[in-house]
């Protein structure tokens, strides 16, 4: 399950940001892509107990689905696939390979509070 290991990567990135800027972490936003070959339902399973016991404990992961974008030559433009069985282009049927969205694993915010100092 490797999607562990990714979380374990999104918690140390987030901690370590969070640190350098003296905030806490409330939310992850990450964009997914369809073929980015990582299970979402585990990877939010994972990034739960990756957070245990570190300072992101209790934040949460929000996933954005981006969904598989082509550009078809024929057309000129790029088109959402509508079954990840069939890369052609839904509008005039054009095998395509040239994806252009829907690889990303990619933190893209962060959500954060100030941390309180201790007097």
């Amino acid at each position: 399950m490797h999607e562990l290991s990714i979380a374990m990567g999104i918690v140390e990135a987030a901690t370590e940001e969070a640190q350098k800027r003296g905030v806490q972490v409330s939310t992850v936003h990450l964009r997914l892509g369809a073929l980015s070959g990582v299970v979402k339902d585990a990877l939010l399973f994972s990034y739960e107990v990756a957070c245990q016991d570190t300072p992101l404990a209790g934040s949460k992961l929000m996933v954005e689905d981006v969904p598989v974008v082509v550009f078809c030559q024929k057309c000129n433009d790029k088109r959402e696939l509508v079954s990840m069985q069939s890369f052609t282009c839904p509008v005039c049927g054009t095998p395509t390979m040239n994806i252009v969205q829907g690889k990303e694993l990619e933190v893209f915010a962060l959500e954060v509070e100030e941390e309180e100092v201790a007097e």
